[in-house]
């Protein structure tokens, strides 16, 4: 079986803001390919990939995600190069339409068409760190110079100062089938919030039809899909399973509105449609202890790494047999990461 690429999530912050520094540090001493942060509507993604810069020397270090609705194309494409210079080169843009409650609930932007934001948007991006050109862009969400309502026609094409790094990686999150297909068309990889290993079927047409839009003999080969995998090692199974079933009934039941809810149709491809609805309404109506208890136990198990080290080589065994290269690892737990770390050759 071949080996897992690992990476470990460092998440977005609660209420205060906290690092665990010492646990990045292990999963650098262990040989994590990368670390990433995260960003709802608290924290955002990259001041502690600065700091985390700061105190790592070898781990990769990626956003997962910044949402492109909160930036210019061109402040991500700066604070990229920025974070990768200071870096030295270790930092892997991941990016995000995020979703329309925090879009425009939170930073006060249109929700527009995400699919063709992303488009619009990584090429931006690609563009400023190629330098070949002054920027220039004429698109349906950007206009750059901007000659639109209000502007003062003084716009001048501008190409950035900092020399950024070409070949700097982009991925993008989606779970849906058209943006799969759009991540594979113009990035580097695809972060999926959850996946399970054995349902690759739900990825791989729509990765197909991208990579052949991207031509160029764009491929599996040369592209990472990267999921979210929690672990939670310990020898009662269902306390371990307890942390997913909060994700998954939060992320199910309350990401979104009741027609406008992308985890929930994800988890209905994934077969459980009953168990989604029952998830949905009765979070929505503010039972979420009773959410918890609707999510599938064999949903848990499928998606996540749980259980004893014994159980979690096991569910490896899937993971190693699917087209997955890399594991982003949801654990709070230094043993988790060593048994992982162990287990993924």
């Amino acid at each position: 079986m071949p080996s897992l690429r690992l990476g470990l999530t460092a998440g977005y912050s609660g209420a205060s803001m906290q690092i665990n520094r010492d646990l990045i540090l292990e999963a650098e001493r262990l040989g994590y390919w990368s670390v990433w942060s995260a960003e709802a509507y608290g924290s955002d993604a990259v001041s502690p990939l600065a700091y985390i810069a700061a105190f790592t020397t070898k781990i990769k270090l990626g956003t997962a995600i910044m949402q492109m609705p909160a930036r210019t194309p061109a402040m991500t494409a700066m604070t990229a190069m920025t974070l990768d210079a200071m870096s030295g080169g270790r930092f892997i843009l991941g990016l995000g339409p995020s979703g329309p409650q925090v879009v425009e609930g939170w930073h006060g932007v249109a929700y527009g068409k995400p699919l063709t934001r992303t488009r619009e948007y990584v090429q931006i991006v690609r563009r400023i760190l190629a330098r070949e050109a002054p920027l220039e862009f004429k698109g349906e969400h950007y206009q750059i110079p901007f000659t639109g309502p209000g502007a003062t026609g003084l716009g001048k094409p501008l190409k950035s100062i900092l020399h950024g790094r070409k070949d700097l990686e982009i991925y993008t999150a989606s779970i849906g089938p058209a943006g799969i297909e759009c991540s594979a068309e113009v990035a580097d990889g695809l972060i999926p919030v959850w996946m399970n290993p054995e349902r690759f079927d739900l990825l791989e047409p729509h990765l197909a039809k991208g990579f052949a839009k991207a031509g160029g003999g764009k491929s599996l080969a040369s592209f990472d899909v990267a999921p979210f995998v929690t672990c939670v090692m310990g020898d009662d199974l269902e306390k371990c399973r307890m942390p997913v079933k909060g994700m998954l009934a939060l992320y199910i039941g309350g990401m979104g509105a009741r027609g406008k809810n992308f985890y929930n149709d994800y988890a209905k491809r994934l077969g459980y449609e009953e168990a989604a609805a029952k998830i949905q309404d009765l979070y929505l109506a503010g039972k979420k202890a009773e959410a918890m208890a609707a999510v599938p136990n064999e949903l848990v198990d499928s998606i996540a790494l749980l259980g004893t080290k014994e159980r979690i080589r096991d569910r490896l065994e899937a993971w190693k047999a699917s087209p997955v290269k890399t594991l982003l690892v949801g654990a709070g737990q230094p043993e988790a990461l060593r048994a992982l770390a162990e287990l993924a050759l």
